[in-house]
C-alpha cells in the first residue's frame, strides 16, 4: 500500500511547549521515561523529524483546526511509540486511545464502539437518523441495517459535539486489525474532518493489503523506516550495557535492520554463541514480524505453565475485560498469581483492561500455545461470558472451541450472522457464516451455509473470499436449485470484479439453468444478462454484446400475467437489440411506465432505476427521466444508502445539464464528490465532461475525456465510452471546431448504445453539416429523424426538427427551425433550445434578416450566460456582433465569487435547511457549515439568513437583465 507523505499546506508552527516537550524527549532520549515512567530503557533515537510532525499535528488541534496523520510502517519500528507521544503531548485536552485486535477483527463495529463508548452519553444530540443508525450499529437498538455512511456521518458528529467543548485528539494504534465496519468508518470520518479541533491519528503496520484500508491513502502519510546506523548502535549499547562480543553486535545490528523493537528484544532471548557463530538468520528474508515474534516465544518458554495458560486466555480474548479473563481462568484452574511474572518480564499489564505491551507478544503468545490449549481456552472463555450479554463473542468462542463439526454451533453461529447483519455488520456476518459452514456436519446443509456465507461476503465487498467459499458450495451433494444460484453468484462475483468482461456468459448460463428451476428468477437473471452486456457495451465480444445477450434472452421463461415491470424491460431490450429502434420503442415505453408506476406505490426494485433511466433517456423522454433521477435519489437518501447515492447524484446531474440547469448539476455533482471523497471510492466521472464541455472549459473537458475514457478501458466500463465522446463533440460544436465535433462522433455513433446514440446522432448531424459534409449529415439525420417518430416525445420532436432544418432551405428550414424551437421549449430542455435559437440566429443571418437573427440570437445568449454555457455564449456573442450588434461585456455578480462547495450550502441554506441539515446532506460537521456560512455571507455582502434567498437571486437575475442588454 502506498502512502503519501505528510503535507504541511496551512499548518502553523509547532506550539512553543509541544516543541520544549519534544526537545526534552530528543535530549534525554528517555521515552519511558517520560511517559509511562516504568521502563528505564531508552528507546527513542533519530525520531527528532517524527516527533515533530506528530506534535505537529496536536498543535494544529490547539488551534482549533483539524488534523489527520497516518502512520506507516514495520512492525516494532515505533508507531506505538510515537503515537504514546500524541497522546502523552495532547495531556491537557481530550484523548480518546484505542487499538485494534487481530482476533476482534470480525465483529462488527467492535473498534468503532471503542471509540464512541465514552461519549454514547451524548447520543440524544444528534440527528434522529444518525442516532438510530449508531444504535443500530452498537446493538443498543433493534432496526433495519445502518448504512456505514450514515453511521460514519453520526461518529462525525458526534466527536464535533465533543471537541466543541474541549480539543480532541483520537489515536488508534494498530487500525489494520480493526474489523472492517469501524475501520472504513473511520475513515469516513477522518476524509470528512474540517474545521473541527478534532485530530485522528492511525498507526497501521506495513505488509497489509487490505481492501477496507483503502479510504485512508489519500489522508497525510508519515512513513516510519528503521533508525540509522549510528542511533541504531547507540540504542543497542543502552539496551545491552557492558562488554558484547562485535560479531554478536554486528549480527544482531544485521538481523535488527534498524528496528527498535528487534535491537531491543533480541539480545534478550538471543542464543549469543549461535550469533557469533554465525548460526543467525541473517541471510533468511523472513518478516521483522516474524523474527520478533520468535524472539518472544523464546522468552515465554522461561515462564511458569501457570503464566503461560493465563498469557494464552488473555491473547484469545479481542475484548480484553479483566473480568473475563479471570472467570476463564478460575475455569482452567490458573491462580491469579500466575499474572506476576507475565508483568514483571513486561509482556502484558492486567487492570480494568488487559493489555499486551506489544501486539507481536499477543501474536507470540497466541501461535505458541498448542491446538488442543487454544480450544481449552475458547470453551472456558465462552462459558466466562454472560449468557444474557455478548452473544457473538460467546458464539464465536463456542466455535474456535469446537474441534469437529456440531450442529448445534453452527446453528447459533449462523444465529449471530443474522444478528451482525441486522446490525450492518457485513463483514462480521461472512465471517460468523463461514465459520458456521466449516463446522456444520450435513453436507447439503454445510452447502447452503456457504452459498449464504459467499453472497454475505460479496455483499461485504470481499468478492474473492466469496469464490473460495463457493467451492463449499459446490462440493455438496448434487442439487440443481443450488447449482444455480452457485453459477448465478459466480456471475454476479465475476461482474463485481471485472466490469462486465466476463459476466455477460456467466449470467447466461446462469439463467438458463434457472430457466425450468425459477422462471421468474430466470427473467430477472437474463436482464442481468442485459445490463451486464450493455455495461460492458463496445469492449466486449459480439456474442457477449447486446445484440448477442439479446437473441438468448429470446429463450427466456415467458412473462407472468399480468408481466411485471423487469419483464417488460426484458422483453423490450430484447427487441430493442434484434428488431431495433422502432420496433422496441413502443414495448420500452410502456416498460418505462410500468416501473414509474412500480415507483408510486414503492414496488419498484431499486437495482432497475439506472437502466431504465437510460431507456428513458434512449427514448428521449426528458420527463420520466428527470423523475427517475429524482426518485432514485430521494429514496436512497431517505434509506441512507449513501454507497449508491454518488452514482445517482451523476445521473441527476446530467439531467440538469440537459434542461440547462447547470447550477442544480455543479450542487449534485458537489455532493456526489463530497461522498466519495469521505468513502474513498471511485467517483462516477461520465457527467462533469459533459457539464465541463457545455461550460466551454476546453482544456478541462479534454482532459476528463481523456481520463475517463483510459478509464472506461481499464476497468471495461463501454457504456462510458459514448458519453465522453459526446462530451467532446459538444465542446468542439460549441467551440465552432467542426471537423473536431464530427470526429469525436465517429465512436459514437458506429455502436448503437442505449442512451446516447441518439445524442451523438444529433451533434453529428451540426457537425457534419457545417463542415459540408451533406451525405454523413443526411445518414445520421435520417436515423435520428427515425427513432424520433418512433417515440414522439416533445424532445424527439424537436431535435429532429433541428436537425432536419440544418439540412434544408428556405421557407421550409424556417419552418422547421420555429417547430424545433416550440418543441424544445414544451420538452423543458432549455440548453439544446437556446442551441436550436443560435443554429436559427445564425441561419436567418446568412439568409441576411439580421432583425431577425439578431433577435434569436440575443435569446441564445441570454439563456447561454445565465447558465454559464460559455463556449455557446460565446459564438452567440460572436455572430450577434458580426450582425452589427453591440453587444455588452458580461459582468460577473457577486453569487460567482463562491466556491463550489460554497454554490452549494448557499442554496440548500436559501431553501430552508438548517446547518445540521445541510451538514447530513454533505457529509460534513455542522461547525464545517457554519465556517462555510461565514465566507459565503462575507462574499455576498449580507449579515443573515433571511438574505440569502434574495442574494442568490438578486445576483442571478441583475446578471441577466444585463446579458440581455445590447
Amino acid at each position: 500500500m502506498a502512502w503519501r507523505s505528510l503535507t504541511r499546506r496551512g499548518c502553523a508552527p509547532i506550539s512553543t511547549g509541544v516543541r520544549d516537550y519534544t526537545e526534552m524527549l530528543i535530549r534525554s532520549r528517555r521515552w519511558g521515561d517520560a511517559v509511562r515512567g516504568d521502563d528505564p530503557a531508552p528507546t527513542l533515537f533519530g525520531r527528532r523529524r517524527e516527533l515533530e510532525v506528530v506534535g505537529e499535528v496536536v498543535g494544529e488541534v490547539r488551534r482549533g483546526r483539524s488534523a489527520v496523520l497516518v502512520v506507516c510502517g514495520e512492525a516494532g519500528v515505533g508507531k506505538t511509540t510515537l503515537l504514546d507521544h500524541a497522546v502523552a503531548v495532547a495531556a491537557d485536552l481530550q484523548v480518546i486511545h484505542v487499538a485494534g485486535a487481530e482476533s476482534e477483527a470480525e465483529f462488527a463495529f467492535s473498534g468503532l464502539h471503542q471509540v464512541c463508548a465514552p461519549h454514547l452519553g451524548r447520543l440524544d444530540r444528534l440527528p434522529a437518523p444518525q442516532r438510530a443508525a449508531l444504535t443500530t450499529a452498537f446493538g443498543l437498538t433493534n432496526g433495519n441495517p445502518p448504512d456505514l455512511f450514515v453511521v460514519g456521518l453520526a461518529v462525525l458528529t458526534l466527536l464535533a459535539e465533543v471537541a466543541a467543548e474541549q480539543p480532541l485528539v483520537c489515536v488508534v494504534d494498530d487500525a489494520q486489525w480493526l474489523d472492517s465496519a469501524s475501520i472504513r468508518t473511520l475513515s469516513i470520518v477522518a476524509r470528512r474532518l474540517r474545521v473541527d479541533p478534532v485530530a485522528m491519528i492511525f498507526a497501521i503496520r506495513d505488509g497489509y493489503q487490505n481492501p477496507d484500508m483503502a479510504g485512508l491513502e489519500r489522508l497525510p502519510g508519515l512513513a516510519l523506516t528503521g533508525l540509522g546506523d549510528r542511533d541504531a548502535r547507540a540504542l543497542l549499547a543502552v539496551t545491552v550495557p557492558g562488554p558484547m562480543d562485535e560479531r554478536v553486535r554486528e549480527r544482531i545490528l544485521a538481523e535488527a535492520r534498524g528496528n527498535p523493537l528487534a535491537l531491543r528484544e533480541l539480545p534478550r532471548s538471543a542464543n549469543v554463541p549461535a550469533f557469533a557463530g554465525s548460526f543467525g538468520s541473517v541471510g533468511e528474508e523472513r518478516p521483522m514480524s516474524r523474527r520478533i515474534e520468535r524472539s518472544f516465544a523464546a522468552r515465554l518458554s522461561v515462564l511458569p505453565a501457570d503464566t503461560r495458560l493465563l498469557l494464552l486466555i488473555a491473547s484469545a480474548d479481542p475484548v480484553g475485560e479483566s473480568d473475563v479473563l479471570w472467570r476463564a481462568a478460575e475455569l482452567l484452574g490458573v491462580p491469579e498469581s500466575a499474572a506476576e511474572p507475565a508483568e514483571r518480564a513486561e509482556l502484558i499489564t492486567i487492570g480494568p483492561r488487559v493489555r499486551f505491551r506489544h501486539p507481536l507478544i499477543r501474536s507470540a503468545v497466541y501461535g505458541a500455545g498448542g491446538r488442543t490449549d487454544r480450544r481449552r481456552v475458547h470453551a472456558a472463555l465462552a462459558d466466562a461470558i454472560d449468557p444474557g450479554g455478548d452473544g457473538e463473542h460467546r458464539a464465536w468462542h463456542r466455535g474456535q472451541a469446537t474441534p469437529v463439526p456440531d450442529e448445534a454451533v453452527a446453528g447459533e453461529l449462523e444465529r449471530m450472522a443474522d444478528r451482525a447483519r441486522a446490525r450492518g455488520g457485513m463483514s462480521a456476518a461472512s465471517a460468523f457464516l463461514a465459520q458456521a459452514t466449516e463446522l456444520t456436519p450435513d453436507p447439503a446443509e454445510r452447502g447452503r451455509r456457504a452459498l449464504a456465507a459467499a453472497r454475505t461476503k460479496l455483499n461485504a465487498g470481499a468478492p474473492n473470499e466469496a469464490l473460495t467459499l463457493l467451492a463449499y458450495a459446490q462440493a455438496a451433494p448434487p442439487d440443481l436449485m443450488r447449482q444455480a444460484q452457485v453459477e448465478l453468484l459466480r456471475a454476479q462475483i465475476a461482474f463485481s470484479l471485472n466490469r462486465g468482461r466476463d459476466a455477460p456468459a456467466l449470467l447466461l448460463s446462469a439463467a438458463e439453468h434457472l430457466r425450468d428451476l425459477d422462471p421468474l428468477l430466470s427473467r430477472e437473471t437474463y436482464l442481468e444478462t442485459m445490463v451486464a452486456s450493455v455495461f460492458a457495451g463496445r469492449l466486449t465480444c459480439a456474442q457477449d454484446g447486446p445484440a448477442g445477450m439479446a437473441c438468448a434472452a429470446r429463450s427466456a421463461p415467458p412473462a407472468p400475467s399480468p408481466p411485471r415491470a423487469v419483464d417488460l424491460l426484458l422483453d423490450g431490450l430484447v427487441l430493442r437489440f434484434t428488431d431495433g429502434y422502432t420496433a422496441a420503442a413502443p414495448s420500452l415505453m410502456r416498460a418505462v411506465r410500468q416501473f414509474l408506476h412500480d415507483a408510486d406505490t414503492g414496488d419498484a426494485g431499486l437495482r432497475w432505476y439506472g437502466l431504465v433511466g437510460r431507456i428513458a433517456l434512449d427514448l428521449w423522454d426528458q420527463q420520466a427521466w428527470d423523475d427517475l433521477a429524482a426518485r432514485q435519489v430521494q429514496i436512497l437518501r431517505e434509506q441512507g444508502v449513501l454507497r449508491l447515492l454518488p452514482v445517482a447524484l451523476a445521473y441527476r446531474a446530467g439531467v440538469c445539464v440537459h434542461a440547462g440547469r447547470f447550477d442544480e448539476a455543479a450542487t449534485l455533482l458537489e455532493e456526489s464528490d463530497a461522498i466519495t471523497q469521505a468513502t474513498g471510492a471511485p467517483p462516477p466521472q461520465y457527467i462533469e465532461p459533459v457539464l465541463s464541455a457545455y461550460r466551454g472549459q476546453e482544456e478541462h473537458t479534454l482532459e476528463l475525456v481523456r481520463t475517463s475514457l483510459h478509464s472506461a478501458h481499464a476497468r471495461g466500463e463501454g457504456r462510458v465510452i459514448p458519453i465522453v465522446q459526446y462530451a467532446a463533440a459538444v465542446l468542439h460544436n460549441s467551440l465552432g471546431q467542426y471537423r473536431e465535433a464530427l470526429a469525436a462522433t465517429d465512436w459514437a455513433v458506429e455502436y448503437d448504445d442505449i442512451g446516447m446514440y441518439g445524442y451523438g446522432l444529433l451533434e453529428r448531424v451540426e457537425a457534419a453539416a457545417r463542415c459540408g459534409e451533406t451525405r454523413i449529415a443526411t445518414d445520421a439525420m435520417e436515423e435520428l429523424v427515425a427513432r424520433a417518430d418512433a417515440t414522439g416525445t416533445e424532445m424527439a420532436l424537436g431535435v429532429a426538427a433541428r436537425s432536419r432544418a440544418l439540412l434544408s432551405q428556405g421557407a421550409h428550414a424556417d419552418r422547421l427551425y420555429r417547430a424545433a424551437i416550440e418543441h424544445l421549449e414544451r420538452g423543458k430542455v432549455d440548453v439544446l433550445r437556446a442551441r436550436a435559437q443560435l443554429l436559427y440566429g445564425e441561419w436567418l443571418h446568412r439568409e441576411r434578416r439580421r432583425d431577425e437573427a439578431a433577435d434569436q440570437l440575443r435569446q441564445a445568449l441570454a439563456t447561454f450566460r445565465r447558465v454559464r454555457a460559455d463556449g455557446f455564449a460565446e459564438r452567440a456573442r460572436r455572430e450577434l456582433v458580426a450582425a452589427g450588434a453591440i453587444v455588452e461585456a458580461r459582468v460577473a455578480s457577486p453569487a460567482e465569487q463562491l466556491s463550489g462547495r460554497e454554490v452549494t450550502i448557499a442554496r440548500l441554506a436559501a431553501e430552508g435547511c438548517t446547518n445540521s441539515e445541510i451538514a447530513a446532506q454533505l457529509f460534513l460537521s455542522a461547525r464545517t457549515v457554519e465556517w462555510h456560512m461565514g465566507k459565503i455571507f462575507g462574499k455576498l455582502g449580507i449579515a443573515s439568513r433571511r438574505k440569502l434567498k434574495a442574494a442568490l437571486s438578486g445576483s442571478l437575475a441583475g446578471s441577466g437583465a444585463r446579458q440581455g442588454s445590447w
